[in-house]
């Protein structure tokens, strides 16, 4: 599995796509507490966010492997209607 396109999502999430074509959003609230996490708080430290060979990675130097990115996420999707998110009744862990 490999990430391909990511994108800054409200609510500190992060809108994945990976090498198979699915959408994803992983939730990156669990990790703000923990080391280099932390700088992501500041909006545009989490905004720098960007692809990185197989997964991604931060502008200081924060990254995540590809396959923690996808068990630690949810499948995304964007109904006829325009909602758009995780599956009713998943949250984003």
């Amino acid at each position: 599995m490999a990430v391909i396109d990511v994108k800054p999502f409200h609510n500190d999430q992060l809108l994945l796509t990976v090498d198979n074509g699915e959408k994803r959003l992983f939730d990156v609230r669990p990790y703000l507490d923990k080391g280099v996490f932390r700088d992501l708080r500041d909006e545009t430290v989490f905004r720098s966010v960007r692809v990185s060979f197989d997964s991604i990675a931060w502008r200081n130097q924060a990254d995540i492997d590809p396959e923690g990115l996808y068990d630690y996420s949810v499948a995304y999707r964007l109904d006829l209607s325009g909602n758009q998110g995780p599956p009713r009744g998943e949250l984003a862990p």
